[in-house]
């Protein structure tokens, strides 16, 4: 097997030059199931936004030599849209105390390499540095378990989330619309998952 991808962390201003990047990685990978996303660089440009503005955003990103090969993205809640704290709000729980963990994309031929945790590591660490959340979520989009597109094979990633201790939260999510393969603009449902960050010692 290659060596590992190498794991880089990019923050705030600094990840403006990766922006193409992670819009390109976005379109390649959610095309697969569960999202089926036909994406397009003008609605990667408008999602990506609110990163791009973010004094506190993050982006980790694995690299095959130049090439950036798999990318996981984080900020805080507050810097992200209405659309996103919503659901918080309606909880009760402050959009200030949340760092929201974005995508992590990672090209096929990459995969189980220990690269989605190492991704989870570095955002969170990235939001245990900045002193000030208590919880850390992501939010996936909910698809029925008998949908006919559903791939054979495909295995969830609902494991992979409660090993790294996030908790689906049933009821909270939110809704947006993205172009489908073959079908059009479609409204989409994602439920959030919380984990508590705790802080560093000292």
């Amino acid at each position: 097997m290659d060596a590992a991808p190498a794991i880089a962390c990019f923050r705030g201003a600094g990840i403006a030059r990766h922006l193409d990047d992670v819009a390109r990685l976005r379109i390649a990978v959610f095309r697969d199931w569960p999202y089926l996303y036909d994406g397009d660089l003008s609605y990667e440009r408008d999602y990506l936004a609110a990163y791009a503005a973010s004094p506190d955003s993050v982006f980790v990103l694995a690299f095959d030599g130049d090439e950036v090969v798999g990318a996981s993205t984080g900020l805080p809640l507050a810097d992200d849209t209405p659309a996103f704290q919503t659901p918080f709000v309606a909880r009760g729980i402050p959009v200030a105390e949340v760092f929201y963990c974005g995508e992590s994309v990672l090209l096929p031929a990459y995969r189980g390499r220990g690269i989605g945790n190492a991704f989870f590591d570095q955002r969170e660490a990235h939001a245990r540095s900045l002193g000030r959340f208590r919880w850390t979520a992501f939010c996936a989009v909910d698809r029925a378990a008998g949908d006919p597109r559903r791939p054979t094979h495909h295995r969830d990633n609902e494991t992979f989330w409660v090993r790294r201790g996030y908790a689906k939260q049933p009821g909270m999510a939110m809704h947006l619309d993205w172009k489908e393969i073959g079908v059009g603009d479609v409204e989409h449902s994602l439920t959030f998952s919380l984990r508590p960050l705790e802080q560093e010692a000292g």
